[in-house]
């Protein structure tokens, strides 16, 4: 690696963007004043960066990108909204990530370690936290919080205020207007809860008995004639489960759900 910062001649980067060591912008590429990128980050191709836009440590921008532009809301009168972005990220072709709006923290931020394939859009005030995977084509409303580790395949699209827990998975094409708690694989449109997603919980460690008693609480809460809501609140379900931190995760994860979760396949 270098420290040297590298701009392509056909680049216009305005003389306030403030870039680190070891940043390289690609040909015909569009910085603005207002953007900070972090080191040895490479941005390719025909991007442009816009707005109150900052950038960590080594991500890359393929061709086409378009970080920090307004958002998509009628509301918004050309305020000081940012887009945050942390480190050693990969955004493929022609991703779109709008900056916030007053309506919540004024930040669209997304975290670390994450993979977005070609074509996602990141709406206004969506939060997304660290080692994600998103396939093509995925479409996140503005409001959306995703967690950690989260796996969504192509073509999903995620409603205005829903919430994807820790270690989700969606399959792909799923139409998303419900929250799905931590560890759970859920597709369809509208979309379903499934399972566990037993193989992400494997690939993060937990062992096979936390797993096993995360699965006989699931099923336990799906063959339930209650709501998931009325579930969680019976005390027999806190007494046989109230050791096991997953399963306190997702319990807090329901009773804090706004928009309601996802059903169970039928």
């Amino acid at each position: 690696m270098t420290n040297e910062i590298i701009i392509h001649n056909s680049a216009i980067v305005d003389p306030k963007a403030e870039l680190d060591h070891g940043v390289e912008v690609g040909p015909f590429c569009i910085i603005g004043p207002n953007v900070k990128i972090g080191k040895n980050t490479k941005i390719r191709s025909h991007c442009v960066i816009s707005g109150m836009t900052t950038i960590g440590e080594e991500n890359q921008f393929f061709p086409f990108c378009n970080i920090g532009a307004e958002p998509q809301d009628k509301t918004y009168k050309g305020e000081d909204t940012q887009v945050v972005i942390g480190d050693h990220n990969i955004f493929r072709e022609y991703i779109s990530v709008h900056r916030g709006t007053l309506k919540e923290n004024q930040i669209t931020k997304i975290g670390s370690h994450s993979l977005f394939m070609a074509y996602v859009h990141f709406g206004h005030d969506v939060v997304v936290k660290d080692h994600c995977i998103v396939a093509n084509s995925t479409n996140f409303a503005g409001h959306v919080k995703v967690g950690n580790k989260v796996i969504i395949g192509g073509g999903c699209n995620i409603s205005q205020f829903v919430t994807l827990g820790d270690g989700a998975y969606l399959g792909g094409a799923s139409g998303v207007d419900r929250d799905i708690p931590p560890f759970c694989a859920a597709y369809g449109n509208r979309v379903r809860l499934k399972n566990i997603n037993i193989v992400g919980l494997r690939r993060q460690g937990y062992s096979k008995p936390e797993i096993s008693e995360i699965v006989d609480f699931y099923r336990l809460m799906e063959a339930s004639p209650l709501s998931p809501r009325a579930f969680i609140d019976e005390t027999t379900v806190l007494e046989e489960f109230g050791e096991n931190k997953l399963i306190q995760s997702i319990i807090e994860y329901i009773k804090q759900s706004k928009v309601g979760i996802a059903p169970f396949m039928s």
